[in-house]
């Protein structure tokens, strides 16, 4: 699946950004299917606004996000519902678990979201394991620390079929270590998928072997 921006700009931060260079705002580019891409952003220059573009819950913007050439306002609901539930998937910065229910449960609502789950429940609980969260499957959302919503976000995003993930600071309360073992895991799914990823950040990094690199 190709993405596109042409000489996005979000309306907000227009006069802000105008004053500056950006690689991303107001250029045409083209992330090419299966890419890693990092885009490093400093604070306030829209990095969440970005995602939020991207994945199409936000519209106060200027030029087209493109999805296969098409931009998004030229898809209907099921259309933009289906790209969604087969072609992308997103780790938005606020998580946006539901407290009421449990790890497990907020990573199943995402798992049967298809006719044929793509991700097994054996396959889960293995990818739990990897990322130590297994401890944590059957408390609710509410009493988990920020790492450990993270973590769960991060599998609940890998267990629905994609071509590209977006990622919003994914790793902002991970310690190294767990860092590291969740870099690892996207890594394998991403490729092991021919998909890529677009991923957001403050900083530089060595989580991943980047194809390309941006400046917000």
């Amino acid at each position: 699946m190709q993405i596109q921006l042409d000489h996005l700009l979000p309306i907000p931060l227009k006069d802000k950004i105008l004053q500056r260079k950006s690689g991303i705002w107001n250029e045409n580019i083209q992330f090419n299917p299966g890419s890693f891409v990092k885009i490093k952003a400093p604070s306030g220059t829209g990095k969440t606004t970005l995602v939020h573009y991207l994945y199409h819950i936000r519209y106060d913007y200027t030029g087209n996000v493109l999805i296969n050439g098409k931009p998004w306002s030229g898809y209907n609901r099921n259309e933009t519902a289906s790209l969604r539930q087969q072609k992308i998937s997103v780790i938005f910065q606020d998580l946006r678990l539901f407290e009421q229910l449990t790890a497990l449960e907020n990573i199943e609502l995402k798992r049967v979201m298809n006719p044929q789950p793509y991700c097994t429940v054996e396959k889960v609980r293995e990818m739990a394991a990897r990322l130590n969260v297994t401890h944590v499957l059957d408390q609710s959302g509410k009493t988990l620390s920020y790492g450990e919503r993270q973590r769960i976000a991060i599998i609940r995003a890998l267990v629905q079929p994609f071509e590209w993930l977006f990622m919003d600071e994914p790793f902002s309360h991970l310690d190294e270590e767990n860092t590291s073992r969740a870099a690892a895991l996207i890594a394998e799914e991403c490729k092991s998928r021919q998909a890529g990823f677009i991923l957001t950040d403050l900083d530089h990094d060595q989580h991943f072997s980047y194809d390309v690199l941006y400046q917000l």
